[in-house]
Order: structure tokens, then C-alpha cells, then sequence
């Protein structure tokens, strides 16, 4: 098979770690990685623990535009492993193939997220990191707006009113124009 990401380089049949097969591009150094087999080993391999490597020292390729399929010629999808992390990997639901560029697999056991392979490859795990993208989005947002101490002042009236047992009381009173008039 050809490279994915640098058509030059074979993929040539490695094992990733040591840990579990896959193919190592002989010209750039990226790996493919078949989900049934990484899954395989974990479920045989449930104790191992992953080295941690200092993330500053982590040099992760990314590419931006679309990969082909070395199977199947599809394109692959982008998967990003977390909210903060920019990068994505690419995989090929037709195969169950994961395309990591030389050295995402050291980013990914960096970032705790070795032994979560397969679930990074999930609605639940993609729905969660837009999530999570989308209130940080919303909560600089509101900081920009009403600065830091109003922000906080305002999440602290409204974690009070949610938890109060005449919350809906208390926001008519709070909405009202003048809450002491019958008539509005």
C-alpha cells in the first residue's frame, strides 16, 4: 500500500510500540492502524498503562485537507481527540482504519488518550468536544461582555436562583418592571 498522507513512502507492516500491528510509512513516518486490531490488544492488555511523554517535546504533524482511504481510495474523516487540541486524526469507517501522522501516537499517549483510541472515533466522544468547545465559546463571550466580576457575580445569581425552591417566583419578580404593581 501507498502512503495516505505523503504518496512516496510504502506502508510497510510494524507494530506500533512494540504494542499492536499496523503499518509504518517508510518515507514519512505516519502509521495505519486497523481498530480491530488495536481493540484486540487492549482487550487483552487491560492493565497496560502508557508511558507519559512531556508534551512540549511532542513535534505532531497534522495534515489539513482530506485523506484517502489506503484501502479502500475513500476519503476519511477528521476526528479531533479533544476540545483544546486542534489536531485531528483520519479514519475510514469502510475499513475501520486509522491514519496517524508521525508523531500523533506519541500525542495522543502525551495526552491520556492512548488507551481511547476507539471511543475518540464516537458520536458521544465528537457531540462531547462540541459541547465543551461551545460553552467555552459562550463563557468567553459573556466575560468579554460583562467583564470578569459582573460574569461571576451573574453565575453566582444564577446558580442561587436555580437551586432556590420559588425559582419561578423569583424570576417573575426579577423580570417584572415594577414587581410591586398589579399591573405592568
Amino acid at each position: 500500500m501507498k502512503c495516505t498522507a505523503c504518496q512516496q513512502g510504502d506502508l510497510v507492516p510494524s507494530f506500533l510500540d512494540a504494542l499492536f500491528r499496523s503499518h509504518t510509512c517508510n518515507n514519512c513516518g505516519g502509521n495505519w492502524i486497523l481498530i480491530e486490531d488495536y481493540i484486540s490488544w487492549k482487550e487483552r492488555h487491560p492493565e497496560h498503562v502508557f508511558d507519559d511523554i512531556c508534551v512540549e517535546s511532542i513535534e505532531a504533524e497534522d495534515t489539513v485537507g482530506a485523506l484517502i482511504c489506503p484501502v479502500t481510495g475513500g476519503i476519511m474523516s477528521k476526528f479531533r481527540i479533544t476540545k483544546d487540541n486542534a489536531h485531528r486524526i483520519d479514519y475510514s469507517a469502510r475499513v475501520g482504519g486509522v491514519w496517524l501522522n508521525k508523531g500523533e501516537w506519541e500525542m495522543l499517549v502525551a495526552e491520556g488518550l492512548a488507551g481511547n483510541l476507539n471511543s475518540i472515533l464516537t458520536d458521544s466522544w465528537q457531540k462531547r468536544i462540541r459541547q465543551e468547545k461551545t460553552s467555552e465559546t459562550f463563557e468567553q463571550l459573556y466575560r468579554s461582555k460583562f467583564g470578569d466580576a459582573d460574569y461571576q457575580k451573574a453565575c453566582d445569581v444564577r446558580e442561587w436562583l436555580h437551586s432556590h425552591s420559588q425559582k419561578a417566583d423569583l424570576r417573575a419578580f426579577l423580570m417584572a418592571e415594577n414587581p410591586y404593581s398589579a399591573i405592568e
